[in-house]
């Protein structure tokens, strides 16, 4: 019943899955940095609201701690990207009119900075992940936003965590351009995405509240089964078999007329087998797979099965 899951993975990341974030050393942003990414059409563009980062062709000097780097709006917008995503396949950062060289570009100059790093994923194709010290650079240049005081803020994330899963994991960012294209063709705007180690971590927190502190629990949650079914309910997850189903990324926006909405998204690979493939189909999630089609959706917290969903990619 219970999903395994052990929190210190990590723990050296500072978002709450639907709670609030810490700003370390946030402060407010120039007007040439509030530049607004509303109509813009790259999907990377959404990371970069929040963030007091260089936003020109022309690289400048950004200071953290006792470190200095040379940054331009492509590094930022990477750097802002594969954080989110904690893992990016590198011809996915090729963006808008870019280019393939560009990019390559872009990834030499940031792991010359120390600030990234890549593994082999495909031949002739790698894998993008984040340096402690990019993740720190990220933490240190949130824009304090007193409008959205309690509003959480988009999580970023530093090393490989799950090497066996990279082409899985990779795919998620695909799903996500897809569906923030369709949000905003809708009227719509992303605010931020949520990955399931945030949400995965939340639950585990609320599974053994109660255990804090004690020194004679055996580590088993202590939750009625009814408690945890409150739980995913008051988060928007389904539950079902005896547990709480949690979607690969959740990408929270605002529709054409303001209203709050978020659509699940799940990538389905071709392992998926059995009971496995048959819970992705019940869950009410957006799901991907590999040369098949989308086998549901779910808008604003309601699950509408939709032909127009179907993805193919890889």
């Amino acid at each position: 019943m219970w999903d395994r899951y052990d929190a210190r993975d990590d723990d050296r990341q500072r978002d709450d899955a639907f709670g609030r974030y810490l700003s370390r050393g946030s402060r407010g942003a120039s007007d040439k940095r509030r530049r607004d990414f509303d109509d813009s059409e790259d999907p990377r563009d959404v990371f970069l609201r929040d963030l007091d980062l260089p936003r020109d062709d022309a690289r400048e000097r950004v200071d953290e701690r006792t470190r200095s780097y040379s940054l331009n709006h492509d590094d930022s917008r990477t750097l802002a990207t594969v954080g989110a995503f904690r893992v990016v396949a590198e011809r996915d950062l090729e963006g808008q009119g870019g280019g393939a060289a560009n990019a390559r570009a872009t990834l030499r100059h940031l792991e010359r900075e120390g600030l990234a790093r890549t593994s082999a994923l495909a031949p002739g194709e790698r894998a993008v992940v984040l340096t402690d010290r990019a993740r720190d650079l990220l933490e240190a240049h949130r824009i304090d936003r007193p409008d959205r005081e309690h509003e959480p803020g988009q999580a970023f994330y530093a090393g490989l965590r799950k090497p066996r899963e990279l082409t899985h994991d990779t795919a998620v960012y695909r799903a996500y351009a897809r569906a923030e294209a369709r949000i905003r063709a809708s009227g719509g705007r992303v605010r931020r995405v949520v990955l399931d180690y945030e949400v995965k971590r939340d639950y585990q927190r609320f599974l053994q509240e109660r255990n804090r502190g004690r020194r004679d629990h055996d580590g088993r949650p202590d939750r009625e089964v009814e408690e945890v079914i409150a739980w995913a309910r008051a988060h928007d997850l389904p539950y079902f078999d005896d547990q709480v189903h949690i979607p690969d990324a959740r990408v929270e926006y605002d529709d054409r007329d303001g209203r709050s909405r978020h659509e699940d998204l799940e990538v389905v690979t071709a392992h998926y087998r059995g009971a496995h493939a048959g819970a992705a189909g019940r869950s009410g999630f957006t799901c991907y797979r590999s040369g098949g089609h989308g086998v549901g959706g779910r808008t604003g917290g309601r699950r509408t099965p939709d032909p127009r969903l179907a993805e193919e990619f890889l």
